[in-house]
């Protein structure tokens, strides 16, 4: 069975296939059910530009929650670069939600 420890998360970087996303920042965890639901997400300026239309501080750099369901399933999302998306650049909007 393939695992993957919190803290080897912690600052890895998200990519789609083609496109750099940012960096794991933290985990968000429901309660209720004791899954993970989300992952917090240090957006890159790029990702907050082009995907949400946002421009970011200069000193503050944007953080989303980026919904599980984006992600690889089992070893496919980890690979020598990060973590992969199963989503492309174009779906990207529609699993960031603001924190």
């Amino acid at each position: 069975m393939f695992t993957v420890k919190f803290s080897q998360l912690v600052d890895k970087e998200i990519f789609t296939k083609e496109y750099k996303v940012g960096k794991i920042k933290d985990v968000i965890i429901d309660p209720d059910n004791w899954k993970v639901t989300h992952l917090e997400v240090e957006i890159s300026k790029e990702t907050s530009e082009e995907i949400l239309g946002i421009k970011p501080a200069l000193l503050k750099t944007p953080r989303n929650k980026l919904a599980i369901s984006a992600l690889e399933k089992g070893d496919a999302c980890c690979s020598a670069r990060g973590i992969e998306l199963k989503v492309s650049k174009g779906q990207l909007g529609i699993y960031l939600r603001p924190l």
